[in-house]
């Protein structure tokens, strides 16, 4: 019985339309250009594409809601100024403070 599964397998692996099919799907799996290793590569990089486009898309909302802000009236403006660049008016003194 032993003998016999040998030989079948023997004949199997001989087999010229086994052995075509075992390099066809050999070169599907490896080389070919949709091959495993490239759908991996297309998979993570679809991943990482749909992270930064929600990044992207809560920047985006955060920007509009400060220019909504900014567009609002003259003393937001002012403030966002004095904020963030450090501008005062004439009269004014400026302290910065450095937190160390």
């Amino acid at each position: 019985m032993d003998q016999k599964k040998k030989s079948l397998f023997v004949r199997v692996i001989k087999n010229k339309y086994f052995i075509a099919l075992l390099l066809f799907v050999v070169w599907l799996l490896f080389f070919d250009e949709y091959s495993i290793i490239a759908q991996s590569k297309s998979r993570k990089q679809l991943r990482n594409l749909t992270e930064q486009q929600q990044y992207y898309k809560e920047r985006i909302e955060s920007d509009l809601q400060k220019l909504e802000e900014l567009n609002s009236g003259i003393e937001q403006l002012e403030k966002y100024a004095r904020e963030q660049y450090n501008m005062s008016k004439p009269d004014e003194d400026l302290f910065i403070i450095v937190e160390e």
